[in-house]
């Protein structure tokens, strides 16, 4: 089976370097947060084929996190806890989650358990992600709805074009003449402080998120998580 990419999110280091070094030889990139806002920062940066979550992450919980991931993507979710009783079991299963290890587990079974689930997802399409989420945005990529605090909100085509432009690429700094470019394109006539207007208006329909469209002075614009 092609190695691949696995995200590891648990609070406690030691746990967290235990699992990078068994799974070292079964995937090419290994990355590792020690919080759940951290862990879902780095899951919509970078592709993953597994994620394993610890259930009591800081910040953000694994169950948490697991379901901000799998309204982002298909990718399978693996919640690992201390916790056996069946109602937490079963809330890991509700919240999305692939499968729930109870620790302490042995390695050789977690590494088998693994590799059952990626065989099984070997043979199916990967499918671009379906949301982006930036805790009560979400951006519903496949249907251009937008929602703040889970109401929908009417954007134009222009004002979610923009939206979708800077949140799938958050820090990269956009100047007015690359927006249109990329927005408008070779259609475009009028001023480039025409930007300036639907970042305004996209700013009042995001409220109180609005905050994540920053303003670079005599520049343009980027998006910050």
């Amino acid at each position: 089976m092609e190695r691949s990419s696995l995200l590891i999110a648990d609070g406690n280091r030691d746990a967290c370097s235990h699992l990078r070094h068994l799974f070292n030889e079964m995937f090419v990139n290994i990355d590792c947060a020690a919080d759940g806002i951290a862990a879902i920062k780095l899951f919509r940066r970078h592709e993953y084929h597994l994620v394993i979550l610890d259930a009591t992450l800081p910040v953000a919980d694994g169950r948490t996190v697991c379901r901000q991931i799998c309204k982002m993507s298909d990718v399978p979710v693996v919640i690992i806890s201390e916790r056996s009783a069946l109602p937490e079991r079963l809330s890991a299963y509700r919240s999305g989650a692939e499968d729930y290890i109870v620790k302490p587990f042995e390695g050789d079974e977690l590494l088998a358990r693994m590799n059952i689930i990626l065989r099984r997802r070997e043979h199916v399409p990967a499918k671009p992600p379906r949301a982006l989420i930036f805790f009560g945005l979400y951006i519903d990529t496949r249907s251009r709805t937008v929602y703040v605090n889970d109401i929908p909100i009417p954007l134009t085509p222009k004002e979610y074009d923009l939206l979708l432009l800077l949140s799938r690429n958050p820090g990269q700094v956009y100047t007015r003449e690359m927006l249109i470019d990329i927005v408008w394109g070779d259609d475009f006539f009028g001023s480039p402080r025409t930007v300036d207007t639907h970042i305004k208006t996209l700013r009042n329909a995001i409220r109180p998120y609005h905050e994540h469209i920053v303003t670079i002075r005599g520049v343009g614009y980027r998006f910050d998580e």
